[in-house]
């Protein structure tokens, strides 16, 4: 936008945001806005936290060295916990920063240059990649090398232990609702184990630097597949931390179907990328972890209809937040903006609204 002094910048770890449908809403406002991808859009197989951290460390440098003078970040969904993630490391001081990724791997994260934005916008922001895939991994699967095999009492889409056919609403008793987190946890927790052995073996070829074999096995991917990863209950039993969202997933009207397909989040991974990433256990990419380290004004955008964040979790995530200015917003909308209803303002037009209006206050 011709002599725009401020810049709203979107980022994804995973996505392309080039054609995000809040980019031309935010630009019919009159604002400048900046998308970029990290290194593992449209691919995330190897996808490290720390290191998107510099990809967008290396945007936010361009954008104040093209002599903006107000940067604000946009983090929709995974984007949110990405910017959230990246403040809190860019306000500390270099020798403070992560050294290692959760796999031990060096970050060089002290070396890079860092500035932090002027402002900071969550849209539908998920508690990050790791708990999203906590909430929604199967932890029915008795054998993670066989997609069907399944441990009857934890099965989520089995009629016994509450699931109705669709369109019917399932109702999950409470007592099944906490071993089902529990095992969920114990899931990851074995994913984990998997991951760090996987890890500890390639360094292990890393280490012996006279042999070419060695060398190459170290370098050979190992990879994990993890099966079954569209099972949250909350997409099936409305009752459960209730808002506006539509029955289904992220992923489609049948959880119960998608579940087995390939689609899914964190379903091929290396070992490095599933600790830094989709562990929500190993992972510092957490948004309730990174939120007190966003101390720059912020405004909460949480849309009634969200699939992937419900509203005691978007209560969680903004009371974490370390800013003194904040404000949190809730409008109608799908996790992704949609309307909720025919012929009503989509969520990304009210939110385009409510930045602008935020924006303007803030910065004129």
């Amino acid at each position: 936008m011709p002599g725009a002094k401020t810049v709203v910048c979107l980022a994804h770890p995973r996505q392309d945001l080039t054609h995000h449908p809040i980019v031309a809403e935010l630009l019919g406002h009159h604002h400048a806005v900046w998308t970029q991808g990290t290194r593992s859009v449209n691919n995330d197989i190897a996808l490290v936290h720390e290191q998107a951290l510099l990809d967008i460390a290396a945007g936010q440098k361009f954008l104040r060295m093209s002599g903006f003078e107000h940067v604000v970040t946009l983090g929709h969904s995974g984007g949110g916990t990405l910017f959230a993630y990246y403040q809190e490391q860019a306000a500390r001081t270099p020798d403070e920063r992560e050294s290692s990724t959760p796999s031990g791997r060096p970050t060089r994260l002290a070396a890079a240059t860092m500035p932090v934005p002027d402002a900071t916008v969550f849209l539908a922001p998920h508690p990050g990649q790791g708990a999203l895939l906590m909430k929604m991994i199967d932890p029915s699967v008795a054998d993670e090398t066989d997609p069907m095999s399944a441990v009857p009492e934890l099965d989520p889409y089995h009629p016994d232990n509450g699931f109705a056919t669709p369109p019917q609403d399932s109702a999950f008793s409470a007592e099944f609702v906490a071993r089902y987190r529990q095992a969920q946890r114990d899931r990851v927790a074995r994913i984990d184990n998997r991951a760090r052995e996987l890890v500890a073996e390639a360094d292990r070829y890393r280490a012996v630097t006279d042999d070419i074999i060695s060398r190459r096995r170290a370098l050979a991917p190992r990879l994990l597949i993890v099966y079954r990863t569209d099972a949250d209950l909350a997409c099936v039993d409305p009752t459960l931390d209730p808002n506006d969202r539509p029955y289904g997933s992220l992923f489609g009207p049948r959880p119960d179907l998608t579940n087995y397909g390939l689609t899914g989040f964190g379903r091929i991974t290396t070992a490095d990328a599933w600790l830094s990433t989709w562990s929500g256990l190993s992972t510092n990419a957490d948004f309730v972890r990174c939120a007190p380290g966003v101390r720059t004004p912020t405004l909460f955008i949480e849309l009634s209809g969200d699939q992937a964040c419900t509203p005691q979790e978007a209560g969680t995530m903004f009371n974490a937040l370390g800013a003194a200015d904040k404000q949190h917003l809730r409008l109608r909308g799908t996790h992704f903006g949609a309307a909720l209803t025919p012929g009503e303002p989509t969520g990304i037009a009210r939110a385009a609204q409510a930045i602008d209006s935020w924006l303007s206050d803030r910065f004129g």
